[in-house]
């Protein structure tokens, strides 16, 4: 009879493209991979790997047997939520992906109600960006994700994908204490014009936003420095090294030096969470957004 996780271990092969990411993926050294997949070859009788280059390559009995994976899998992964959901539960395992400022402003407050709400749910979060994040959900790797559209311009989600809003979450700019802007009561996007942006890493999903948004506005921004934490942009910040746009959540207290003053026309984030449709009937998914929900309103109440 063919082994589960082995068949889990050559579908995350098939799904990832290489021993050492499918090892990243399922949290386990490459030697344990490769030790499964050997496992897997002498159950079947049939090679399923064949170097390629530096890698490997599944053969046309890997390709066979790791689509039969994928299909079994999806079952096994619908029998665990109908059976939590005739329990009527939230019980098990949970893996939460979350962007960082996510990461640090909701989830604290959330896991923490659902440890004392649901003690039977072993929830587990891991950072991860937007994009990295739809992926990882589609895929099943993992369970429950918070992402983010910006305003004007929303992330892309593949078909098969339930979400529930969380919060909107509201971005500032942050200038210098001593920049010519900082007494502000509320100031534009297009008084930036001539300074020197911090921004996050390029490639990023709010970078790429940033991007879109200034030259939207006739803007071509200088990107003097870029940070993917939001506590090291507002430290480059204090040093004067330029402004950058600022969102709420997570954000903490602001450190000397820095002045964060409202956008007259509001720039916001939408805040969601993302999990497989067929995970619907769930009730650890249910307890998630609940809980998840309930720790964006009480930062909403508090800002």
């Amino acid at each position: 009879m063919l082994n589960l996780e082995r068949l889990r271990t050559l579908n995350a092969v098939a799904r990832h493209g290489s021993v050492s990411a499918a090892a990243d993926g399922l949290h386990v050294t490459t030697s344990a991979v490769s030790q499964q997949l050997a496992k897997l070859e002498r159950e079947t009788g049939q090679q399923l790997l064949a170097k390629h280059g530096r890698g490997v390559r599944l053969t046309d009995a890997g390709r066979l047997l790791a689509d039969h994976a994928s299909r079994i899998l999806s079952q096994v992964e619908l029998a665990q939520a109908d059976l939590e959901a005739q329990r009527g539960q939230a019980v098990g395992e949970l893996l939460l992906g979350a962007f960082p400022t996510a990461a640090r402003g909701l989830f604290p407050a959330a896991l923490a109600g659902l440890r004392t709400a649901h003690p039977q749910l072993r929830a587990r979060l891991e950072e991860m960006e937007p994009e990295e994040a739809v992926p990882r959900v589609v895929r099943g790797d993992v369970d429950l994700a918070v992402v983010l559209d910006w305003y004007n311009k929303p992330l892309p989600m593949p078909d098969g994908l339930a979400k529930a809003p969380i919060l909107d979450d509201i971005a500032d700019v942050a200038m210098p204490v001593d920049h010519p802007l900082a007494g502000r009561e509320e100031v534009d996007l297009e008084d930036f014009a001539d300074d020197d942006w911090v921004s996050w890493p390029r490639g990023e999903f709010c970078h790429d936003w940033l991007m879109l948004t200034l030259r939207g506005k006739g803007i071509e921004p200088r990107i003097s420095h870029m940070a993917e934490e939001h506590h090291t942009q507002l430290a480059l910040i204090a040093a004067g090294l330029g402004v950058a746009v600022a969102p709420r959540l997570g954000r903490g207290p602001v450190p000397e030096g820095v002045r964060v003053v409202p956008v007259r026309h509001t720039v916001r984030r939408h805040v969601y969470a993302i999990w497989r449709a067929d995970a619907d009937r769930r009730p650890s998914i249910r307890a998630a957004v609940e809980a998840l929900r309930a720790a964006g309103e009480a930062m909403a109440g508090s800002a």
